[in-house]
Parts: C-alpha cells; sequence; structure tokens
C-alpha cells in the first residue's frame, strides 16, 4: 500500500509533510485521504480522515488547523489563545486566510492544495513555522514574500535562519494561462523571462516564481527544497483540480513543532 504522507526533512523537532491520495476513508474523486471540509466530500469520511492524520503526527485531533482559503494574502499566527475560542470563533479565525503560522508546540499548520503551490517556512533559531497557500493569485501578490516579512515581525525571524519546502504544485509545463494572468505578473513586476514560456498560449512556472520571492526576501538559496512533483502529472498520488475537477479533493501540507 502507498504511503498515506509524503514526508519532508526539515530539522530535528520539525515534522513536514503532504498528504496522498491513499491510505483514507473517502471516495472518488476525493480518494482517499483528503481532510479538507471545504471541498464537497462527506463530513463523516472528513472527520474520520482527520482521526487518521491526528494518530499518524501524534496529536489531538483538533490541534489540526485547516484555514478556509481564499486566494487573498492574509496571514494569522496561532497562538495557545486559540484553544480559549469557541468553535465557532476558532472557525471565524481561520475563515479567509491563506497563511498560517505558530511558535506553538503539537499543533499542525497547514494549508490546502489541488495544483496551487504549498509553502512551509521553518525558523530554526526561534523555532518557529509557517504554511503557506501559493495559488496564482497568490503568487502575484507575493505571498510567499509577505509571509516572511510577517515571520520577521512576529517573531523576529532572520530570513537567513529560515528553511523552506515548497510542495506538490502544477508545473510550468502544465499550467496554461490565458493572456490576462500573464498580464497581471507582468504588470506586478514578476520577472517574466524566468517564470514564463509561451508554447499555444502562456505557461507559468509557480514553483520559480516563489522561490525567486523567498530568495528575494532573503532566504538562502541552499535552504529552499522543491518537491519538483506536478500535480497534474501525479494524479495518481495526488489531488489535481485541472484533472480531476473542483469537486476533488485537496492535498493538505502541514508541519508541526515538537
Amino acid at each position: 500500500m502507498k504511503p498515506s504522507l509524503t514526508y519532508y526533512s526539515i530539522a530535528d523537532g520539525v515534522t513536514a509533510f503532504s498528504t496522498t491520495r491513499h491510505g483514507g476513508a473517502s471516495q472518488g474523486n476525493y480518494a482517499s485521504m483528503n481532510i479538507n471540509s471545504h471541498c464537497g466530500d462527506s463530513l463523516e469520511t472528513v472527520a474520520a480522515n482527520r482521526r487518521m492524520l491526528a494518530a499518524e503526527l501524534k496529536i489531538e485531533e483538533q490541534r489540526i488547523m485547516v484555514p478556509h482559503q481564499v486566494h487573498g494574502t492574509i496571514c494569522k499566527g496561532i497562538t495557545d489563545d486559540f484553544f480559549n475560542l469557541s468553535p465557532s470563533g476558532q472557525c471565524e479565525f481561520l475563515d479567509g486566510i491563506d497563511a498560517v503560522m505558530t511558535r506553538c508546540t503539537n499543533l499542525c499548520i497547514g494549508v490546502s492544495t489541488a495544483d496551487c503551490i504549498p509553502i512551509l517556512l521553518y525558523d530554526s533559531r526561534n523555532h518557529a513555522a509557517a504554511a503557506v497557500h501559493a495559488g496564482w493569485r497568490g503568487t502575484v501578490s507575493y505571498i510567499a514574500r509577505k509571509v516572511v516579512e510577517a515571520m520577521v515581525s512576529t517573531f523576529g525571524s532572520r530570513p537567513e535562519d529560515i528553511l523552506a519546502v515548497i510542495g506538490p504544485g502544477i508545473s510550468l509545463r502544465n499550467f496554461e494561462v490565458g493572456q490576462e494572468v500573464y498580464d497581471a505578473f507582468a504588470a506586478s513586476g514578476h520577472d517574466m523571462t524566468a517564470i514564463a514560456a509561451k508554447y499555444a498560449k502562456w505557461h507559468l512556472d509557480l514553483p520559480l516564481s516563489n522561490k525567486l520571492q523567498l530568495e528575494a526576501a532573503g532566504l538562502k538559496p541552499a535552504n529552499i527544497t522543491t518537491t519538483d512533483i506536478c500535480t497534474y502529472d501525479a494524479v495518481d498520488d495526488y489531488f489535481s483540480a485541472r484533472r480531476l475537477g473542483i469537486a476533488s479533493g485537496r492535498i493538505y501540507t502541514g508541519i508541526v513543532l515538537r
């Protein structure tokens, strides 16, 4: 049986991973390890999958944070005060955000993707972490750079101490876009000679664009790991909305500080 999680080696005292399409309870285009309740999957199987993930991570189920993302650039920090909120208050806190950061231990922060780019950041000096959802709208608005800046202002992080993993997402070869998307990136100052290629239509390299943002924010290139997993090509193992449709599961890419 194929593993339900792909683990990333970041540092001692850190568990970093992406879920796969294996080892869960969901069916059809949600098969099988989907923990996202916002994409149309059965709430019962989503709950079962979350229980399985919590057991695998050896944390309490309620300590798995799944933001309701909106393709924006808002980043929120989670402290222990989060657990003083009511259940509805917790849902409201996690609504409308595309990045999460924390210094809490045994707390899993993460983001959901299905072709968009998930990014994990770890500050080795302050033992702090962030998880970032970078679709094309977040990428064009420099979400990766903004989250590094948020870590600097919140935790006193130094970019040179931050380690990054760019997780599974759609590749340049498969990310065809319209002229309006190309124009949005060009107008925002992105290096189009580096991240764009013209086939029949324009194609954009979202993983590289986010890597360049992290480097511009001060991360050392040697501290940035790119998985080079294309979700479109690897649809048997990872969810791809372009292959499966919007009514399908989501990869959850998360990080736990121990």
